[in-house]
């Protein structure tokens, strides 16, 4: 067993009076080591300077800075231990109940009133110290943060340095995001504690909705995110962000029944990974950006704008039947033929008379080959070409049926019709259509 004496715990008693700091100083030096200071910025400047204090004392009345703006700071640090740190009131007889509900809305952890007596002092600084040594080792034994789920500061970092090393032993890109809830500590003076761990639970949702299973991210401060993407492209990060910040700051946030405007500001990173890079290195080089960024020195993350459809490099696909486009052309204007007076349906009226070959029907089926191949049951070329009207059923019946002399003769009363419906089809189909119509038979 070591011989030395266990370090005892650190206390600071803030107060303007010399008379109180020095009575509290002798009530408690028997048992814990005991720092002063004479008003908030004293105070503030010791707590940023000395990790080791657990517990704070402070009057509420003080010139300068007062104990109002001191618990102000304390529960708005990035530094999650000083945001926990123990800070109990001391009030006096000018402070009325309305003082000390002030106190208690902005965070204050306890309350004591003066004239003290050194056993009220030393039990609340006893209870209170053993409080934040088992808050810290149970924040020390955890990685997550207890308000979003998250890795809090300490998990990222760790996480952030096994990829940094995986990144740089196989050369792969490692791209870092810092976010920044802008104007938190505003709303936490103006809505409370309770908007202000809203707002931040309903940003870390958005943020968790738009990364990857692989992705790593935390809370790393107050307001603050960090994502880190193993392998991520810079361009396509940046987008992404550059939407959530967008659509964030679009839909605002609703706290009972009070819309609150969002801005966050973030910045993107993909360092030159090095033999000595390390989390600590690649986190502040996206800090310094965020900054950066905050100062409105640089610009932040944009939304991409959606990109054009890629080109068309085939046609689509078309059947290998005659195109249904030919069935539309069936259709096409034609001389008007005056309604018989009788409600019964009337056959088609047929131009180009066929007197051995009905007329199609709706289905193709296959005709007896005698049928269809005899040359004297067809018109002669002259009667298509002169005909008032043009029917495309009997000519395509005659190319099936071998005979294209007729086709051939009507072939530029056939490209008048069609001219109107081809001037529908887009490029790629019209392309398609000419390499269909000259391409060999049985090809």
């Amino acid at each position: 067993m070591s011989g030395e004496p266990a370090a005892r715990t650190k206390v600071l008693v803030v107060d303007d009076s010399n008379l109180m700091r020095k009575a509290a100083q002798k009530m408690l030096s028997g048992e814990f080591d005991v720092v002063t200071a004479v008003d908030g910025i004293d105070a503030w400047t010791q707590l940023a300077r000395d990790t080791a204090i657990q517990v704070v004392f402070s009057d509420l009345s003080m010139p300068r800075s007062d104990g109002y703006e001191l618990l102000q700071k304390v529960r708005t640090a990035e530094d999650a231990g000083l945001q926990g740190m123990p800070l109990i009131i001391v009030t006096g007889a000018d402070n009325d109940e309305a003082a000390r509900m002030k106190a208690l809305d902005m965070g204050a952890t306890d309350f004591i009133t003066k004239p003290f007596t050194s056993t009220d002092l030393v039990a609340r600084a006893r209870a209170h110290a053993k409080y934040q040594r088992i808050t810290k080792q149970l924040q020390e034994q955890t990685t997550l943060d207890p308000l979003t789920g998250m890795l809090n500061k300490a998990g990222f970092m760790d996480r952030l340095q096994q990829e940094v090393f995986f990144s740089r032993r196989h050369h792969q890109l490692l791209t870092l995001v810092r976010i920044e809830i802008a104007g938190l500590r505003d709303i936490f003076l103006a809505k409370g504690k309770g908007a202000a761990e809203a707002l931040v639970l309903h940003v870390s949702k958005e943020l968790r909705q738009r990364i990857r299973p692989e992705d790593s991210a935390g809370r790393v401060a107050l307001g603050g995110f960090a994502v880190s993407f193993p392998a991520g492209q810079h361009e396509g990060i940046e987008a992404m962000i550059g939407r959530l910040c967008a659509e964030v700051a679009r839909d605002g946030f609703e706290f009972e029944f009070d819309r609150i405007a969002i801005k966050l500001d973030a910045a993107v990173v993909s360092p030159v990974l090095q033999s000595d890079s390390d989390a600590r290195g690649v986190m502040d080089e996206a800090q310094e950006l965020l900054e950066a960024v905050m100062a409105g020195k640089v610009a932040a993350p944009k939304p991409r704008p959606a990109a054009p459809p890629p080109p068309v490099d085939t046609p689509p696909p078309l059947p290998a039947e005659p195109m249904p486009e030919v069935e539309v052309i069936e259709a096409a204007p034609a001389p008007v033929v005056a309604p018989a007076p009788a409600p019964a349906p009337e056959p088609e009226p047929v131009v180009v008379e066929k007197p051995a070959k009905a007329a199609r029907p709706a289905k193709p089926a296959p005709e007896p080959v005698e049928a269809v191949a005899a040359e004297d049951a067809l018109p002669p070329p002259e009667a298509v070409a002169v005909s008032d009207s043009l029917r495309l059923d009997p000519l395509l019946d005659q190319v099936e049926a071998g005979d294209t002399a007729p086709a051939l003769a009507a072939m530029p009363r056939i490209i008048e019709r069609l001219l109107p419906v081809l001037r529908l089809l887009a490029p790629n189909q019209r392309a398609w259509l000419a390499k269909w119509l000259t391409k060999a038979p049985g090809k």
